[in-house]
């Protein structure tokens, strides 16, 4: 009985000091809960108590400060309550959902719009610049050294404004132009007149010149010559021209180059000499032969150049009327004719005349129908 007893009372003490223990684990638990509740709903409260404390803001649009008293935390609500509308283009130095401390210094720059030709490109930009320089200098538009602006850049930007940027570039072009050479004739008297001959031919230089093109937004606009000089000269031509009166060898057999209508007689001519000269002679109260044989007559007979009028020729002197080329003369060469008078006296009076125009006709004289 004895052991019994001792095993019966073993039973009870487990059994007890279970419950205990038990008992103080649950105690402790609850007690760690409602601590942790506690700290968690204090937390709460400091944080709603310093989301309702009053704050001393100041907030800056556009340069004016205002400073006033709030208990918002959040700007979007401080500005709501302040009346302050923030446009989609403002700047605003915080975000509008970040949480404002006492003291906090808010900026807020107005956005304008404005109209900007750029580049080749017209479009509506918003921007916080008060100068046209200040403008484009938001806007990240770079301007080079010779670029338009306008309106000039220290102007001021009005709401709505128009600011147009033109891209002005400047570029050097090197061309070469042709210098004409000059033509130079030079008389030549072994030359039969109305030829000429290329003694030296001509050569163009050229010339080197420097051009300034500017450019506005790709498009030529002035173009100007900045320098030039000569690359290399030029060579004259030089052409011989002929003074030497021509030998006509005429025969019967040449052909009539005209007609012409003289004193009321029409007759054909095979040669007509300009500026030719005339002299006179006469037969000293005699009537010597002539080189041809026949008797001089006045009124018909001359003495000529047998190279430039065939003798036993008749022709025609513009203001004297029809002669025959019947005489010759050692001082009778070329474009000039002697002609025969009876009177010595006349003949010396008559002295030298030039510029006559003789018709040559041919052995024939031409008589009127």
């Amino acid at each position: 009985m004895g052991v019994v007893s001792t095993e019966q009372t073993h039973v009870r003490r487990s059994s007890s000091m279970s419950f205990a223990l038990r008992w103080k684990h649950e105690t402790l638990r609850m007690i760690s809960m409602i601590s942790l509740i506690s700290f968690a709903m204090t937390f709460m409260f400091l944080m709603m108590l310093y989301g309702t404390a009053t704050k001393r803001v100041s907030v800056v649009v556009d340069g004016q400060e205002k400073t006033f008293q709030t208990r918002q935390g959040v700007l979007q609500r401080i500005l709501d309550e302040q009346g302050i509308a923030v446009g989609e283009h403002d700047r605003v130095s915080h975000s509008l959902q970040a949480s404002v401390k006492s003291g906090e210094r808010i900026s807020i720059d107005k956005a304008k719009p404005i109209e900007l030709t750029a580049d080749g490109e017209t479009k509506t930009v918003y921007t916080i610049g008060k100068t046209v320089a200040s403008a484009l200098d938001d806007l990240h538009i770079s301007l080079g050294e010779l670029d338009k602006v306008t309106p000039a850049l220290e102007a001021e930007v009005p709401q709505n404004d128009k600011i147009q940027v033109v891209r002005v570039k400047k570029e050097l072009e090197e061309v070469t132009e042709p210098i004409a050479f000059e033509v130079v004739k030079k008389n030549e008297p072994q030359l039969v007149k109305g030829k000429e001959q290329v003694v030296q031919e001509g050569q163009e230089g050229v010339l080197l010149k420097k051009k300034e093109k500017v450019f506005e937004d790709g498009k030529l606009v002035t173009e100007q010559v900045v320098d030039e000089k000569v690359q290399s000269e030029s060579v004259k031509k030089i052409v011989a021209v002929g003074t030497k009166n021509p030998v006509v060898v005429l025969s019967s057999s040449s052909p009539d180059v005209d007609k012409v209508s003289k004193n009321g007689v029409t007759f054909d001519y095979k040669q007509v000499i300009n500026n030719v000269t005339l002299t006179a002679y006469a037969g000293n109260g005699s009537q010597p032969k002539t080189f041809t044989g026949t008797t001089v007559t006045e009124g018909r007979t001359i003495a000529v150049d047998p190279k430039v009028i065939p003798l036993g020729w008749w022709v025609y002197i513009d203001g004297l009327g029809f002669r025959r080329a019947e005489d010759i003369g050692s001082a009778v060469k070329g474009n000039l004719i002697d002609v025969y008078f009876d009177s010595n006296a006349y003949a010396s009076r008559f002295g030298l005349k030039r510029g006559y125009t003789v018709y040559v006709i041919g052995p024939k004289k031409p008589t009127a129908d």
